[in-house]
């Protein structure tokens, strides 16, 4: 199968606001009819699973598209069970929570870093499909996105970031050696979806050599994944200003502190 050329741009722009625009409407979908719907990105490092969460959220409200990004687990959260850390950030009605990462991390960087036990993963391993069947009859919409970036684009983002001070703060501990583990991560990944690419919660794959495309088509598979229709809004009319209580408000901040203005 021939790669396509890298896309434009200029047509990936086009592209990316009408389709964030088809977002604002799914989110209005969302929100009227109470819909819960929960979406994992996982996928290997540097694979882009960021930016593509940025173009999903950057059009849309934080009240509705909920991004979740949990750091490292305390102390305290590691004595909990394993799934509890993640299931109180699970959606309410009329919300979409976005996982960057999930509790997919015990089959990949605990599993390849040595985090967990035998015990511990293989437990994972078994349970997760019940905990997700369980979710799905719950009435949850989940959505599990798996973008895998080649080997030769993945060392060439990490030495883009190694060189780019803008972009060094994306090098995380655990970025450095996953390059050195590139077959472990894989044996990892082949044997999380043989235990958990199930019917009621399937892995979708997403090419991410081609940010741009990467970001275009998860976008449009979203929005296929989530029937909806368009929510016929009230037509808004902006009011006069009313002129009681009239004063000179500008100047009350005449000796207030401004911002100097640099630019």
């Amino acid at each position: 199968m021939e790669t396509p050329k890298r896309m434009k741009r200029k047509k990936f722009e086009k592209e990316l606001t009408r389709l964030q625009g088809k977002l604002c409407v799914l989110q209005d979908w969302v929100k009227e009819r109470g819909l819960r719907v929960v979406i994992v990105f996982e996928g290997r490092d540097a694979a882009g699973k960021g930016g593509t969460i940025k173009a999903i959220t950057e059009r849309t409200s934080p009240r509705i598209f909920r991004l979740i990004a949990l750091p490292a687990p305390s102390d305290r959260e590691k004595s909990q069970m394993y799934m509890q850390r993640y299931m109180q950030h699970f959606p309410a009605a009329g919300e979409i929570v976005i996982f960057d990462r999930s509790w997919y991390n015990r089959a990949g960087v605990e599993r390849v870093m040595g985090f967990c036990s035998d015990d511990q993963y293989e437990r994972f391993l078994k349970l997760t499909p019940y905990v997700e069947k369980q979710m799905v009859t719950s009435g949850i919409l989940l959505i599990k996105f798996w973008l895998e970036v080649g080997n030769k684009e993945q060392e060439r983002r990490f030495r883009a970031r190694m060189d780019d001070p803008l972009r060094q703060w994306k090098l995380s501990p655990m970025d450095l050696p996953s390059r050195a583990k590139w077959y472990e991560y894989s044996l990892a990944r082949d044997v999380m979806f043989k235990a958990t690419d199930t019917r009621e919660a399937p892995w979708y794959i997403v090419r991410s050599d081609d940010k741009r495309r990467a970001r275009l088509n998860c976008i449009a598979h979203l929005l296929k994944a989530i029937p909806h229709q368009k929510i016929k809004r009230p037509k808004v009319k902006l009011p006069d200003r009313s002129r009681k209580h009239a004063y000179n408000d500008e100047a009350t901040l005449a000796r207030r502190k401004f911002v100097r203005e640099i630019y």
